[in-house]
């Protein structure tokens, strides 16, 4: 009898494990073509234009990081992105926020009084607008089905971006969903060691 009632807890246990592990959407780091274009928009403290290029100054390493406010995925990565940006932004490494799909008001109340740990800019603030943002065909090019894409994360390293023009860089790693902590806490610790010098954009 014992060891029925411990092969059925067994059972429970591992369904309930199974259970949490499908509430995620981790996806793997891997190269894409992107053709992922410098931006303008309004970031979400002070609703003043500002361009990803000026965001960039300075930096080793950057991580643009889409997300949908009320996603529950969103709200699985976000502690993770916060950890690795407290670890790494001493070292040259920034996050950039961008907000899809969801009022301003809701994100800041995501991120409460205090504020976000990094910039966040406002791409959209209504469902309505999903194929229309950059958002969206970023996501088309590089594979991701996900009907709303929240998260998605985009590696970007200043040393290798055009200095001019719209495009900051044809190639580049990506996130179609949750990031895989371990595997890209290695990934930004070799970039910024790869990356000894901070350098602007080549020419």
């Amino acid at each position: 009898m014992k060891k029925i009632i411990l092969v059925g807890l067994f059972l429970v246990l591992s369904t309930v494990a199974l259970h949490g592990q499908g509430s995620h959407e981790y996806s793997p780091l891997v190269e894409k073509t992107v053709n992922y274009k410098n931006w303008t928009l309004n970031d979400l403290a002070n609703n003043k234009a500002t361009d990803l290029r000026s965001l960039m100054t300075g930096k080793k390493l950057v991580m643009v990081l889409y997300f949908a406010p009320w996603c529950p995925n969103w709200r699985n990565e976000a502690p993770v992105a916060e950890s690795l940006y407290d670890k790494y932004k001493s070292q040259g490494f920034e996050i950039v926020g961008v907000s899809e799909y969801g009022p301003r008001d809701d994100v800041k109340n995501f991120f409460g009084p205090t504020g976000a740990p990094y910039p966040i800019v406002t791409e959209s603030e209504s469902r309505d607008d999903r194929e229309k943002t950059a958002h969206y065909g970023y996501r088309q090019l590089t594979g991701d089905t996900r009907r709303w894409g929240s998260p998605w994360n985009i590696f970007l390293e200043p040393s290798k971006c055009s200095s001019n023009g719209d495009v900051l860089m044809e190639k580049a790693w990506v996130v179609n969903g949750e990031l895989i902590e371990a595997d890209v806490d290695k990934f930004i610790h070799d970039r910024l060691a790869a990356n000894a010098a901070i350098t602007p954009c080549k020419q």
